[in-house]
């Protein structure tokens, strides 16, 4: 047999091999698909009146002002054409070479071939010409208020990302590459990886963002040294062991968000904030969220304050032997914690002696882009799906959350695992954020219609525990470290809520970067600056024109703010000691979801 007779052998036999290998998970994929629970309509999308509301718009321009429909359609009917024989005169010169691209750079067309290859230029071309003229028209488009305006320009985007040539075998050149170079294994390989995650999410599509066997956490993820020190059913608290001699009096208390997990903030050592807090001579204690099922149905906000915030601050106290400590919260725990103040300060209690929020709302006036989620059509059908599973599970909220950045977290990780058959990276930042939680039913109903939608913290009131509390009673001295393209929590929306609290002393850091990269931003790295400014907070622009910025990480710059208020130096505190029970050792594990026995 001749070398070419053995190639073609070969070839054949890897073509019947993966032929096989593709029926076996074809047959798989139906198989998990099968298994797939309903989802609500009402979660898939707006309501019907939105699409109405768009409709009837367009409809009363036309009448009103045809021209003007009829210019814009003209126009792209235009650039199409004018393209088309461009492209066919470019053809028609002899030369394999496109027209004239003069289209703006685009992170999805990085591959040469899309500037030099006339069908993958034409294809590129044309979907941004059709995706400028649908922008324009809605951008025209007169008769709608501004949410609704907002609301179909979020899900028209939605609409023009999903349609993008990158999405589609035929004309994604990256992925046509990778399949002849390997002999369409690449193909066969994304199929099996469209497979796994069909097969892990139970049914659903959730693409795998990281590699989920390169990571362990308690092994190579939170691995700051420390031990739980009490558990409820709510909460494990972690108490950090000291790497000073000394510490400051007054310790550290940090409740992370619990729609993700705590270990965010200790992911590695060289950007574990926890780390550097501990080695700055604090004593820290962490609060690690229960990752709750059905059970916690009826666990609410009152739940969250009584039985997490306002038992995780006696207990510290109790082992620290303080009156006061200074609390951190972050995002929704922040705003949890700004509502726990305002109780505390109704019934006169005085145990916190300063509060640092990361990236929080408790102005919800004006919610950024998470508000096109935050109309009844979608919060109604979270409540019903949430009382009737008892939990909002966390495949929604992920999906949600991937939604506003979609070309990041669905179609560029979808199109490396399914179409060039790649497996997940090692990213520590992106393993953390598919490690999600489960909502009680009953806290988000009430956060969603509480505080995003009626906006009583900040309007009227909002009734926890007896007491009618209003952003004002926030006393507290405060330090609020917002992001500035932050896509969750708004840095402008933060600043007016910072701006209502009744503390007279408030500091105000606008870190560079989003919601977790302008958090998680150690000084080592020196990647992101940050602003601060001795404006009076009576405005976010004027407060931003009058702002000082600095080169590298805010964490210096607010850990000087805590040091004036945190007392003297003192011996340092290790876990265990003066009879505190040591139950075990960090990271805990209710991060690893599993839960105490006795939840008494």
């Amino acid at each position: 047999m001749t070398t070419s007779q053995k190639t073609d052998a070969a070839n054949e036999a890897m073509l019947a091999r993966n032929l096989a290998r593709v029926e076996e998970l074809s047959q798989r994929l139906v198989a998990a698909l099968s298994k797939q629970r309903p989802t609500p309509p009402s979660l898939e999308g707006p309501s019907p009146d939105l699409y109405a509301k768009a409709g009837a718009a367009y409809i009363s321009e036309w009448l009103a002002n045809p021209a003007k429909i009829m210019e814009n359609q003209i126009a792209l009917w235009g650039k199409s054409l004018q393209h088309y024989i461009q492209a066919q005169q470019a053809l028609a010169s002899g030369k394999l070479v496109p027209p004239e691209d003069d289209t703006p750079p685009d992170r999805r067309f990085q591959n040469p071939l899309w500037q030099t290859h006339p069908y993958f230029n034409y294809v590129k071309q044309q979907y941004l010409l059709t995706a400028n003229a649908i922008e324009k028209t809605l951008e025209e488009l007169e008769g709608l208020d501004d949410s609704d305006r907002q609301r179909l320009s979020f899900f028209t985007k939605q609409i023009i990302n999903l349609m993008a040539p990158t999405n589609f075998l035929a004309t994604n050149p990256d992925a046509l590459e990778r399949a002849v170079e390997t002999e369409g294994q690449s193909l066969v390989d994304g199929l099996e990886n469209l497979v796994r995650d069909v097969e892990a999410n139970g049914g659903d599509l959730l693409v795998t963002l990281a590699d989920r066997d390169a990571f362990k956490v308690g092994s190579n993820l939170a691995t700051t040294e420390g031990a739980v020190v009490f558990r409820n059913r709510l909460f494990e608290l972690i108490q950090y062991a000291p790497k000073t001699k000394t510490v400051y009096e007054k310790p550290v208390l940090l409740f992370p968000p619990w729609i993700n997990k705590f270990y965010v903030l200790d992911l590695k050592p060289q950007n574990s904030l926890i780390r550097w807090i501990v080695e700055q001579g604090y004593t820290l204690f962490v609060v690690s969220w229960v990752n709750p099922d059905a059970s916690y149905a009826d666990v609410g906000l009152e739940t969250y304050i009584e039985e997490g915030y306002l038992t995780a601050l006696n207990e510290v106290k109790n082992i620290c032997g303080v009156d006061q400590l200074n609390a951190v919260g972050y995002c929704i725990a922040g705003t949890t914690l700004a509502l726990t103040l305002a109780l505390m300060e109704k019934r006169g209690e005085a145990s916190i002696g300063s509060a640092t929020f990361f990236t929080t709302l408790t102005d919800f006036s004006d919610p950024g882009e998470f508000g096109v989620f935050l109309t009844d059509d979608f919060v109604d059908g979270i409540e019903a799906e949430a009382r009737r599973e008892g939990v909002l599970r966390s495949y929604y909220m992920a999906r949600t959350f991937s939604y506003l950045r979609a070309n990041d977290l669905i179609y560029t990780p979808a199109i490396r695992s399914y179409m060039l058959g790649e497996a997940p990276p090692a990213f520590d930042l992106l393993y953390w954020n598919g490690d999600s939680t489960n909502l009680p039913a009953r806290m988000t109903v009430e956060y969603l219609r509480w505080l995003c939608q009626q906006n009583r913290f900040c309007e009227n009131g909002v009734e926890i525990l007896g007491e009618t509390i209003e952003i004002g009673d926030v006393k507290v001295p405060v330090c609020a470290i917002a992001c500035e393209t932050d896509h969750i929590a708004a840095w402008r929306t933060s600043f007016d809520g910072v701006r209502k609290f009744g503390s007279r002393s408030k500091e105000f850091i606008l870190s560079e970067s989003g919601h977790i990269a302008g958090i998680v931003n150690p000084p080592s790295k020196d990647k992101y600056g940050y602003y601060v400014s001795d404006a009076p907070m009576s405005g976010s622009e004027t407060w931003l024109k009058q702002a000082k910025h600095t080169n590298g990480s805010w964490w210096p710059e607010w850990e000087k703010w805590l040091r004036c208020r945190s007392g003297k130096q003192i011996p340092a505190r290790k876990p265990g000691e003066g009879g505190t029970p040591v139950l075990c050792p960090a990271p805990g594990t209710y991060v690893l979801n599993e839960k105490y026995s006795d939840r008494s």
